[in-house]
C-alpha cells in the first residue's frame, strides 16, 4: 500500500544525530524520510503539516517491553510472557503471542513511541526470542522491523523464585542451567556440522537447541535479565566463555559499578524500569541517577519502560525524571530514539531523522520529557496516526 507523501513544514527538528535543533522541512515519501531542509518544494499531491512553532522528533523507540503479550486489563487470558512449567524455553518465539489489538499499543502510539522491542518474559533462564516492531498493525507479521532480535535470559530473583520448589534456588544454579544449554548446544551444532548434510549422522532434531545456534553463531545477542551488580557480571562472565554477544537490561545497580561497565565497550545497556516502587530485594538501590552516571561513564544507555511495569506511553516521561536526575538532555533523547535503535539492531530504519529511514516523526508543544507536553501528531512509516 502506498503511503501518502507528506511535507512537514518549519518545524524545530531534534534528529537525535546532532545536539542543536534547527528549523526544517521534512519531506515523506514512500514511508521513507524522503528530504530534510529548508525551504523544500512539496509535490502537487502532497499534504502539508504547518509545524511552526512545534518540535520535531524521531518516533521513539523502546529497547525492552513485553507489549503485546501482557494483555491490558485482562488478567491471565491475556497473560503470554512467561512460559511457568519449564526453565528454559529459548524455542518460543514472540510474534507467536504477541496480540496487535491491546489497547496498550494504541496508547504507545499516540504518545509517539513508533517502535518497540518485545518478547518473553524474564521467569525462565532462557525465554525465547524477542522481535523490534513498529506499534500499529492490524497482523503482527506486517509490523515486524526484526524478529529475531534476540534471546532472552534471565539471572538474579526472578528465576530462583519462580522455580524454588522445582529446580533452580541458587543464583549458582541458574548460571549452571544456562552454561548447561549452551554447552548442549555448541555440541549439538557441531554434530550437525560434522554430518555435512548426511541425514544418517546427524543428531536428532532438537527445538531448544536449535534454537541457540544463532546465539552461538553471535547472530543474535543474549538479552540478559540482571539487576544486581553480581548478576551483571555473571552475565558477562558467560558471554565471555562462550564468545556471545550480549546486551545488559534494566543494570539497576549500574550506578554503583560504572567504571567496570565502562570498559564493557561492545556492550549496550537498557536502564529500568525505574517509575516503580523497589518491590524485591534487588532493586533496593534503583535510582534514576543510573542512566545518567553510565551515560557520562562513556557506556551506550537506554531508557526502557518493561512495559507493562511502567505504561509504554511513559517513556518519555521517563527520560525526563533522568534528567532531573542529572542526565545531559541530548543524551536522554538519545536513551530513547537512537540508542535503542542501536541496542536492538534496527539503528538503519529507526531512531533518527535521517534521509532514507523510516518515516517515524512525532510532533510536540514543547519537551516531551515533560507532563504537559501535548503530541500534536505521529507518523508512522509515514502514515499519520489517529489521535482520537
Amino acid at each position: 500500500m502506498k503511503m501518502p507523501t507528506t511535507l512537514i513544514r518549519g518545524g524545530l527538528v531534534h534528529d537525535a544525530v546532532h545536539r542543536d535543533a534547527c528549523k526544517a522541512d521534512i519531506l515523506l515519501a514512500d514511508g521513507k524520510i524522503a528530504a530534510i531542509g529548508t525551504d523544500l518544494t512539496a509535490p502537487a499531491d502532497a499534504v502539508v503539516f504547518d509545524a511552526d512553532g512545534l518540535d520535531v522528533f524521531p518516533g521513539f523507540v523502546d529497547a525492552h517491553t513485553h507489549i503485546g503479550l501482557d494483555g491490558y486489563g485482562i488478567g491471565y487470558e491475556g497473560c503470554d510472557y512467561n512460559e511457568m512449567n519449564d526453565i528454559w524455553t529459548p524455542q518460543l518465539r514472540a510474534i507467536d503471542g504477541i496480540n496487535p489489538r491491546d489497547p496498550s499499543l494504541a496508547d504507545a502510539r499516540k504518545a509517539g513511541v513508533t517502535c518497540v522491542c518485545t518478547g518473553p518474559g524474564s521467569a525462565n533462564v532462557l525465554g525465547g526470542t524477542f522481535l523490534a516492531m513498529k506499534t500499529v498493525g492490524e497482523r503482527v507479521d506486517n509490523m515486524i522491523v526484526r524478529d529475531p532480535v534476540a534471546m532472552k535470559c534471565a539471572f538474579g530473583e526472578n528465576p530462583k523464585h519462580c522455580y524454588r520448589d522445582k529446580c533452580d534456588s541458587t543464583r549458582m544454579s541458574t548460571a549452571a542451567f544456562l552454561r548447561g544449554a549452551l554447552m548442549q548446544a555448541r555440541d549439538y551444532g557441531a554434530r550437525k556440522q560434522a554430518a555435512n548434510g548426511d541425514v544418517t549422522k546427524m543428531p536428532a532434531y532438537n527445538q531448544k537447541l536449535e534454537a541457540l545456534l544463532p546465539v552461538l553463531a553471535r547472530e543474535i545477542p543474549l538479552k540478559a535479565h540482571a539487576h544486581q551488580a553480581n548478576d551483571i557480571f555473571t552475565a558477562l562472565r558467560i558471554a565471555r566463555e562462550f564468545d556471545l554477544r550480549l546486551t545488559l537490561e534494566h543494570v539497576t545497580e549500574g550506578h554503583l559499578i560504572a567504571d567496570e561497565l565502562a570498559k564493557e565497550k561492545d556492550v549496550p545497556m537498557a536502564v529500568g524500569p525505574s517509575l516503580t516502587f523497589a518491590s524485591k530485594f534487588e532493586l533496593q538501590n534503583k535510582s534514576w541517577k543510573t542512566p545518567g552516571v553510565l551515560a557520562n561513564a562513556g557506556c551506550h544507555v537506554s531508557i526502557i519502560t518493561d512495559n507493562s511495569v511502567i505504561p509504554q506511553q511513559y517513556l518519555p516521561l521517563c527520560a525526563g525524571m533522568a534528567v532531573k536526575a542529572g542526565m545531559d538532555p541530548f543524551d536522554a533523547l538519545k536513551a530513547i530514539t537512537i540508542n535503542p535503535a542501536e541496542h536492538i539492531g534496527v539503528a538503519d530504519r529507526v531512531g533518527s531523522l535521517e534521509v532514507g529511514k523510516d518515516a517515524d516523526v512525532v510532533i510536540t508543544n514543547g519537551c516531551p520529557f515533560e507532563v504537559m507536553t501535548e503530541v500534536r501528531a505521529v507518523f508512522i512509516d509515514g502514515a499519520r496516526i489517529e489521535q482520537a
